[in-house]
């Protein structure tokens, strides 16, 4: 009788089994049509109704919501792996986590760890949604994990856990939708998308990964830097380059100094193995090393960002869509060299093919991470654990300038033999070399070492911006202390409630290039030649772009300093000091201050601006009582409303007993227009986002709502941001005009049609003109300064040369080129324009407009310089090649035009809502201050 139960047990146990996989729908049962079939997309809709069938129907399949995209729609991660490795999954989950923090492990635990552990392979898609290959390798990968009962499959399932997550949700349903909506096939195309495939950045959604403003950002950061830290991540993008399939690991110098050199060499391996799978499954196509663009230096992208973690991450570029392509004949992709070993001949392109490519690919990282398991689970320990020791310790790190300095050094010495000397390379004769004393002036030498750690300070004047630098550190998985009593460090006395980041720690590569400059190499294709461009950014000094205040401690130090839990976001209290008899000051100096405002007056409370600071005899702190700090008169309304801010927005809100004794301004509300354009552009986006972030209401207009004129009517101030005003010599030379062609009027759908056209010489201009002669206010940054020239306003090209014949022109890469880097210039921060800002600060600069104005025109009031170059060496992170010739430039100024008030902003003010040191540049132009407020009697404070 027992064995009769056992056996009916296990009949109905297989039947069961049997069921679930008749269950388990294949793509084509559930979508229609075969993943890579010709003309078909798959919405994000139908596709997280397909990951939730997939849960449901199989063991190997464990779905997370890992959050909500900007849109709302819930954004999943896949996790795959065999049944008994999903039994046990939060302990490979914790074993994953200790060995990527390497924190009181020695190395035989840490061995023992990886001999147990699996290997977490991150495999994502869909992040650039017109990129349309990405999200749909990752629906057919999902399906053959999930589906295939191979010895290989099988193998990868049990060793692997693998991280299936899906970028951007928002995305495909906006691409898919809008490539679906044609019923002939034929006709189907993704271009002309008719706005941003990520609701304020597009594909600027690869760039916020350091700082994670963006929900999607954030949701895959989380699982990234304090869930699970992959031993492997692998981002899929297109387009390859051109005569090639794909661009994919190793690649191209430089990679960032900060690196492990394991994961370095890591990537070299993994590639190793992508591209010995192609080749043996005879597909041809893979470049990589210098035949593409791609490369290591930059941080801030989904792959990029987990480089300075010590994980492999893994890139590659492929071609193909669902409409059939060619692949172009480019005969000098078709000579096999060291980048592209296996050329792919001239063809004709389907869908099917990226998929299958894309399948491979990942079969060959999962392969890989299966075979060398063990090994990319000690390794990352190793990483982790060299940054540690490294951290705890006198370090120098290598870096251009101190390589630079040693040959100076060398070179200033007298009686070098001729044997010695150094070619145009850098290189010396066989057998030569330098006397090692010249490497230990620099190497040795106690002012260049690397630091021990860092003070954010709790009594700077915009701490709340400091905190949201802190919790950027805290998103990406940096370890933050706190002080729990004031203590002193190197002579410094600092405040209970400062934060401490200590170079000890596993991912020192993040936190240093979060704090120090970044050293680009001066990159050039040939001695004498051009400059080589950096794939993104050159320099991005998170720290400077804010205005945090830090110190840099260069020995070892301690304190009363408490761990914060990792993953754990900061938001101390603020607080409203002092009572508030006649009302409150607010600083200009921190940029919450202006949330605050902007609630005030939407609720109808009375604010007013200092113009001149406060004078007279006060107890107010030093530095509370600046030009354009904000005051509001006491009132049970404002009280509520400001204490409330003071907690949330971590503001000090000081009360004050009497009234200012200086002129007031009364401020309000502004009627903002944000310039944007068909398809949507990311510079708007992010200051879109921005505005939101800081409770500034505004309107998006675009060049027909500018062409139709009566501007004064309904604006008060237009922002224009970079690449939204052609060049005064036509827009034929604007450098991204190509990449926003637009579709027919007939073609394009009825609510979208508003948003088309361009900002023209012959009919904007002169509508923007009437607007600030009528008393409007135009902001402009980056590009968009041309209006400058189009209203012929006394300025001009600061970066010119005169040739041989007497004509000016352009200075050439060769003597001057500065992609985007941190300069600093200096300002007057008495003048409206500049209110809050410090007397020096650091701007983002991406080959931005500089200007010279006439000595004459400042003396006439035509035109105020608000920022400028006061030094030959401006460059504080990144790479500025002839910075020299920026000295005594003006990056930005302000001009009046009739009754209103033109703004120029050269520097990228607003640039990936990152720098939060510039955001008040343009803040304070959005409020009308026009209006001056009753004066009273002496200021004073109570404590």
């Amino acid at each position: 009788m027992r064995h009769f139960t056992y056996s009916l047990v296990a009949l109905l146990l297989l039947c069961l089994h049997a069921v679930s996989a008749q269950t388990l729908p294949s793509p084509k049962e559930h979508f229609g049509f075969s993943i890579g079939d010709d003309y078909q997309l798959a919405t994000y809709t139908q596709t997280e109704a397909y990951f939730k069938k997939l849960a449901a129907a199989s063991d190997r399949v464990k779905l997370v919501d890992i959050g909500l995209t900007e849109e709302g729609r819930h954004q999943y991660m896949l996790i795959v792996t065999s049944p008994e490795n999903h039994k046990n999954l939060a302990r490979y989950q914790e074993i994953s986590q200790k060995l990527a923090r390497a924190e009181n492990l020695t190395d035989d635990q840490a061995r023992t760890l990886a001999s147990e552990g699996k290997s977490i392979v991150w495999i994502d898609g869909g992040l650039h949604a017109t990129e349309v290959v990405g999200a749909h390798q990752l629906i057919e990968t999902i399906w053959q994990l999930v589906s295939r009962k191979d010895p290989e499959t099988m193998r990868l399932l049990n060793d692997d856990i693998i991280l299936l997550t899906h970028a951007n949700p928002d995305g495909q349903e906006l691409v898919s939708n809008w490539y679906m909506r044609e019923s002939k096939p034929e006709k189907r195309s993704l271009d002309n998308l008719p706005r941003l495939y990520e609701k304020y950045a597009g594909h600027d959604n690869n760039r916020d990964f350091f700082i994670m403003n963006l929900k999607e950002t954030q949701n895959i950061g989380h699982q990234l830097f304090v869930d699970w830290f992959p031993q492997i991540m692998y981002n899929h993008h297109q387009r390859g380059p051109a005569g090639s399939v794909l661009a994919g690991p190793p690649y191209r110098d430089p990679f960032n100094y900060v690196f492990d050199p394991l994961m370095i060499t890591g990537i070299d391996a993994l590639g190793a193995a992508m591209i010995n799978r192609m080749n043996a499954e005879k597909k041809p196509g893979y470049t990589r090393l210098g035949g593409s663009v791609f490369s290591t230096w930059y941080n801030g992208g989904l792959r990029t960002t987990t480089h300075f973690h010590n994980m492999i991450g893994l890139l590659t570029e492929i071609i193909g869509g669902p409409n059939p392509e060619d692949v172009p004949l480019i005969p000098a992709r078709l000579i096999p060299n060291g980048n592209t070993p296996y050329p792919v001949r001239p063809q004709k392109w389907h869908f099917r093919q990226s998929i299958d490519y894309s399948i491979s690919l990942n079969y060959a990282v999962l392969g890989y991470a299966s075979r060398y398991r063990d090994e990319l689970l000690f390794n990352i320990y190793r990483m982790g654990k060299n940054s540690i020791e490294n951290g705890s310790k006198d370090t120098w790190g290598l870096s251009p300038k101190k390589i630079d300095a040693i040959t100076q050094a060398y070179q200033a010495a007298p009686k070098k033999p001729a044997s010695m000397s150094v070619n145009a390379y850098g290189l010396m004769p066989r057998g030569g070399g330098m006397p090692v004393k010249y490497y230990d002036t620099v190497m040795t030498n106690p002012a260049l070492l690397d630091p021990r750690g860092f003070i954010i300070t709790a009594d700077q004047p915009d701490f709340a911006t400091a905190v949201k630098f802190v919790n950027a550190l805290i998103k990406t998985g940096i370890q933050i202390q706190q002080a729990t009593a004031d203590f002193n460090v190197a002579g410094k006395k600092y405040p209970a409630g400062s934060y401490v980041v200590k170079a000890d720690q596993a991912f020192r590569p993040h936190l240093l290039d979060m704090f120090e400059p970044q050293d680009h190499p001066n990159d050039f294709q040939y001695p004498g030649g051009p400059p080589v461009r950096p794939y993104d950014a050159a320099g991005w000094t998170l720290a400077y772009l804010m205005n945090v205040q830090f110190d840099r401690i260069l020995d070892g130090f301690d304190g009363p300093f408490k761990k914060l839990p990792y993953g754990e976001l900061q938001s101390p209290d603020g607080h409203v000091a002092g009572a508030a008899g006649a009302g409150y000051l607010l600083s200009a100096k921190a940029n919450n201050s202006f949330i605050a405002v902007n609630d005030l007056l939407a609720s109808g409370i009375d604010v007013y601006r200092l113009p001149n600071g406060a004078g007279g005899k006060s107890t107010v702190e030093v530095g509370r009582i600046h030009a354009g700090a904000f005051f509001v008169p006491a009132s049970a309304k404002a009280k509520s409303l400001l204490e409330k801010s003071a907690k949330e927005l971590s503001l000090e809100i000081t009360g004050l007993a009497k009234k200012p004794t200086t002129a007031m301004t009364k401020v309000s509300p502004m009627r903002i227009a944000l310039w944007d354009t068909y398809g949507g552009s990311m510079p708007s986006g992010w200051v879109r986002w921005l505005m939101e972030q800081y409770h500034f209401p505004m309107k998006l207009v675009y060049p027909a709502d500018i062409d139709a004129g009566d501007l004064r009517k309904k604006f008060d101030v237009i922002v224009f941001v970079t690449r939204a005003i052609p060049p005064v010599h036509g827009e034929d030379e604007n450098e991204f005009r190509g990449m926003s062609r637009e579709p027919k009027e007939e073609e394009t759908p009825a609510e979208y049609r508003s948003t088309l056209g361009k900002i023209t010489a012959s009919k904007s201009i002169p509508q923007i003109k009437s607007f600030l002669e009528a008393g409007g206010t135009v902001v402009t940054i980056g590009s968009s300064t041309n209006l400058a020239y189009h209203l012929k306003l006394p300025v001009k090209n600061a970066l010119t040369e005169m040739t041989s014949s007497g004509q000016e022109k352009p200075l050439p890469n060769e003597k001057y080129y500065i992609p985007g880097s941190v300069l600093q210039v200096g300002l007057d921060s008495t003048q409206h324009a500049t209110w809050g800002m410090p007397s020096l600060t650091d701007v983002y600069f991406d080959a931005s407009p500089v200007f010279n104005v006439a000595p004459d025109a400042i003396a006439k009031g035509l035109i105020t310089p608000l920022a400028w170059f006061d030094t030959s060496k401006p460059l504080r992170s990144g790479w500025a090649w002839g910075q020299s010739y920026l000295q005594d430039g003006v990056a930005a100024f302000s001009a009046p035009i009739g009754a209103g008030k033109f703004y120029a902003f050269g520097p990228e003010i607003t640039f990936r809502a990152q720098a939060h040191g510039t955001f008040k540049l343009l803040f304070n132009q959005l409020y009308n201050t026009g209006r001056t407020g009753s004066q009273s009697s002496d200021l004073t404070t109570e404590e």
